[in-house]
């Protein structure tokens, strides 16, 4: 949805999808406009996380838990049950099921597993965008909200599927949020090693730079290599590889930068650079 100034201050139902790199500030101004009465959060990950892969995430728990004696019994006799409690700020569950490429002794996921739910993870994100529509009809409808805040995973650039960013631009207003300095880039990176979020590679990218990071390290598999350090090291070249790819969907929306966000406290705020956003561009 392209506005003026006036259109966008008459618009009644606020529509907004918020698209960046995870770690940029999406989530911390989901936030903030749930800290009022009139936005409703739509987190992506979350509806991953509770629709598309909960059972998955089960089978992957459950499969662990069958490896340990005790529970085993337990378990095969319905003794006990697991369920998974993934929450909208801690989205443990779908980072285990997602999981980081290398090593299992050191926590890390094989590559023909990783690869498989990483097929799993981009199916299911998929569905999620789709769900958007509906979910905004619910918003209001159902819980009452009069305005809606789409907050996309990282890897939304990343899907190459057809119809969902469309779909997105057709049903809400697209606010990228741009990265302008290495300061702010490296908080980025920092942010994403100390507390990761699921992270999905596209397949070309991933045996591409799975190689260099072999021949960097003098490794012959995947498996030799140490999860977190690839994480770490391949985190930067994902970065800059998506700037591209988000600043072409950025094309149907806003841009704002990472600076301005970090200074929203409010929904007055928000609105506020929504405006400067669209004036910008106008």
């Amino acid at each position: 949805m392209k506005f003026n100034i006036d259109q966008f201050r008459a618009w009644e139902h606020k529509k907004v999808t918020l698209l960046g790199m995870s770690g940029v500030g999406k989530s911390y101004l989901s936030s903030k406009l749930r800290e009022g009465a009139n936005w409703f959060h739509f987190s992506g990950d979350y509806r991953i996380g509770t629709r598309y892969l909960d059972e998955s995430i089960m089978d992957m728990i459950k499969q662990q838990a069958m490896q340990v004696p005790f529970l085993k019994e337990l378990l095969r006799n319905d003794w006990i049950y697991i369920r998974n409690n993934i929450k909208v700020h801690d989205l443990g569950p779908v980072l285990s099921f997602v999981g980081k490429l290398g090593n299992p002794a050191l926590g890390g996921v094989g590559l023909e597993d990783f690869i498989q739910r990483q097929a799993e993870y981009r199916k299911a994100e998929i569905a999620t965008m789709h769900d958007v529509p509906d979910f905004i009809r619910k918003a209001q409808d159902v819980y009452g909200y009069p305005h809606f805040v789409n907050d996309v995973g990282g890897s939304l650039c990343e899907l190459d599927e057809p119809g969902v960013i469309e779909a997105l631009a057709e049903h809400t207003l697209i606010l990228y949020i741009q990265v302008t300095n290495q300061e702010e880039e490296n908080k980025l990176i920092q942010r994403a090693v100390s507390s990761p979020k699921p992270l999905y590679y596209r397949p070309e990218f991933l045996t591409e730079h799975m190689a260099k990071y072999l021949a960097e390290n003098n490794l012959q598999f995947a498996a030799e290599m140490d999860p977190d350090g690839f994480a770490r090291w391949v985190f930067p070249r994902l970065f800059h590889s998506r700037i591209p790819r988000y600043e072409e969907i950025a094309r149907q929306g806003y841009t704002v930068t990472s600076e301005e966000v970090s200074q929203i406290q409010n929904e007055q705020d928000f609105l506020q650079l929504l405006e400067r956003a669209i004036e910008r561009q106008s």
